[in-house]
This record gives C-alpha cells, sequence and structure tokens, in this order.
C-alpha cells in the first residue's frame, strides 16, 4: 500500500511540477525572449540528460535512433516555441488548460490515421471542451480569445501530432528512452540559440538569482525530473492511473495561476475550466477503454486502420520533451 501511495505521490508531483511551470515560464519571458528562454532552459536539461546518459546508457545511437531523435526535436520545438510565446500573451491559467486539449487532439490524430473511429461519447466530450474553451477566453464576457489563447490553441494541436509521430516512429523499436530524450532537448537548445544568438548572452547578463531559479526549475524539475519519475513509475502502475494522476496538470496551472499571479477567472472562466477539465478526463477515459477493445473485423475478415489490428495510441507514457512544462 505504501509503495503504491509513494508512486501516487511522485506521479502528483509531476503534475504539480508541471502545472507550475507556465507561471515560471510566463515570468521569465518578462525578463528575456522567448528563444532565449528555451535555449537557456534546454542548456540546462542537455546538460542533466548528458550526465544521464553517460551514467546509464553510454552507447553512441544508431543513424536510425539520430534521426528520429532530431526529427522529434524539431516538432518538440515547434510545439514549444508555440507554447512559450502563447504563454507569453494570455494567462499562466488559460494556458495550462488549452494546452490539455492535446489528450483530446491526439487520439483524433490516431483516430484519423488508422481510420479506426472513436465512440460517439468521445465526440460528445470533444465538443464540451470546445465549449470550455470559449467559456475560459470569454472571461466576464464573450469576446475573440486573444492572440496567446490561439497560439496555446495551436501549440495543442501541433503537440498532438508530435505525439502521434512519436509513437509512430518509436514503437517496436530498440531505441533508448534516454537518448532520444537527450537528443530532443539538444535540438530544441539549438533552436533557441539559433533564432536569436544575441539575446542568450544579453539573457545570462540581466539574469538575477529569481530568472535562473525560473530557468532550474523548468530545465531540472520540469524537465528532467518529470522524465526520471515516468520512467520509474511506469514500471511500478498501470498506464491509466499514471494518465488519471499527471493529468490533473491543468488543475495546478490554474491553481498557480489564481493563488500566486492574482489571476482572475470570473464565472465563465471558472465554467469553462470545470468544462475542460471534465471533458479531457472522460476523452481520455473512454479513448483508453475503446484502445483496450480488439478490432472487430469487417466482412473481408480484415482489421480496421491496416491488417496489423495495431494499437489506436501507444501506451500513455507521456513525451516528457513535451510542453512548456515538459521538455
Amino acid at each position: 500500500m505504501w509503495n503504491r501511495l509513494g508512486v501516487d505521490a511522485a506521479l502528483l508531483a509531476v503534475a504539480v511540477v508541471w502545472g507550475g511551470s507556465y507561471l515560471v515560464a510566463k515570468d521569465l519571458t518578462l525578463a528575456a525572449p522567448v528563444p532565449a528562454v528555451l535555449g537557456w532552459r534546454f542548456l540546462v536539461a542537455s546538460a542533466a540528460l548528458g550526465v544521464l546518459w553517460a551514467w546509464r546508457v553510454r552507447r553512441l545511437p544508431g543513424r536510425a535512433e539520430l534521426w528520429t531523435g532530431a526529427l522529434l526535436g524539431l516538432t518538440q520545438a515547434a510545439v514549444l516555441f508555440l507554447e512559450t510565446f502563447g504563454v507569453a500573451a494570455t494567462r499562466a491559467g488559460n494556458a495550462g488548460l488549452i494546452i490539455s486539449l492535446t489528450v483530446i487532439f491526439t487520439p483524433l490524430l490516431d483516430a484519423a490515421a488508422s481510420r479506426r473511429w472513436l465512440p460517439r461519447g468521445f465526440f460528445v466530450a470533444a465538443v464540451v471542451c470546445v465549449v470550455g474553451v470559449a467559456l475560459l477566453v470569454s472571461a466576464d464576457g464573450f469576446r475573440a480569445p486573444n492572440p496567446g489563447d490561439l497560439l496555446m490553441l495551436a501549440a495543442a494541436a501541433v503537440r498532438a501530432g508530435h505525439v502521434t509521430l512519436l509513437g509512430a516512429l518509436t514503437r517496436n523499436k530498440p531505441y533508448s528512452s534516454i537518448t532520444v530524450t537527450l537528443i530532443q532537448a539538444v535540438v530544441c537548445a539549438a533552436a533557441g540559440i539559433a533564432v536569436n544568438p544575441a539575446a542568450m548572452a544579453t539573457a545570462a547578463r540581466s539574469f538575477g538569482p529569481a530568472e535562473w531559479l525560473g530557468v532550474l526549475y523548468l530545465g531540472l524539475a520540469a524537465s528532467v525530473f518529470a522524465f526520471l519519475i515516468q520512467l520509474w513509475a511506469v514500471r511500478r502502475t498501470s498506464a491509466s492511473r499514471a494518465s488519471l494522476l499527471m493529468g490533473t496538470e491543468p488543475v495546478w496551472a490554474v491553481l498557480a495561476g489564481v493563488l500566486i499571479a492574482g489571476e482572475h477567472l470570473g464565472w465563465a472562466g471558472a465554467a469553462g475550466a470545470g468544462l475542460i477539465i471534465g471533458g479531457c478526463f472522460a476523452g481520455q477515459r473512454i479513448e483508453a477503454r475503446f484502445r483496450a477493445t480488439p478490432p472487430v473485423p469487417d466482412g473481408r475478415g480484415d482489421l480496421p486502420g491496416g491488417a496489423t489490428g495495431a494499437a489506436l495510441v501507444p501506451a500513455a507514457t507521456p513525451a516528457v520533451v513535451g510542453h512548456v512544462g515538459k521538455p
């Protein structure tokens, strides 16, 4: 029992760290341009992951593994630029809630690719999420979403593509999770540096203790710590339980925004937040049950989505080199 509680507490800690990362990233963008924030964050993450790689792996990647990590690093960098520019232009709570729509977008992409359509209840959950987003961005009166909200919505869609690509490229491959994650982090750091190299030096000179603490939080706590906890916990609990606990991330993002930054949701925003969280949880559960159900052969004896009848999506192990809070 205590072992299970320890695993649950560790996974919940990951969700709390990720939820708080939006506010930390938002504060850092007030002190430095977005490319510099990402560059320094992933330099720190790369250094820590490099130490981990030297300790646990010490095997150079093959060409396929290297190219896989590099490609995933590019898609990850696209997600991170959208997210960080987005969180700079909206509330931290909004960012954490809108990006959680990835859990709705990803199964939709997988279903379209496999031609194995999801249950009707999943689409109801998706509509609930859309209504929730409309209420969230309306504040206390209906209005068009601000640019930050739209960027976060785009980030959720691109991240869904990234997660789908991650599953397609790494499923049944003998790749090291640490190696692929390290390559992604290096690519993300290089992207931040390449976009604005001068800003890296300027940020280093202007950052005070609070800003460097924020960089360490994003690079170590929200990246390396989360990665290690997932590797440890996935062997000790079910994928559905891990997803449920880490799926509380948007709740912590809202709490951080309201309690620490003094953000105000209003009645419409609070209702929207509730609908998004509820819709995402419901959609995730429906999709998980559907994935666990074997495909039904059609009249010709074939399986929808191809002859293999492969699972709709890979096991729920969130990509740690993920978003503002998942490097």
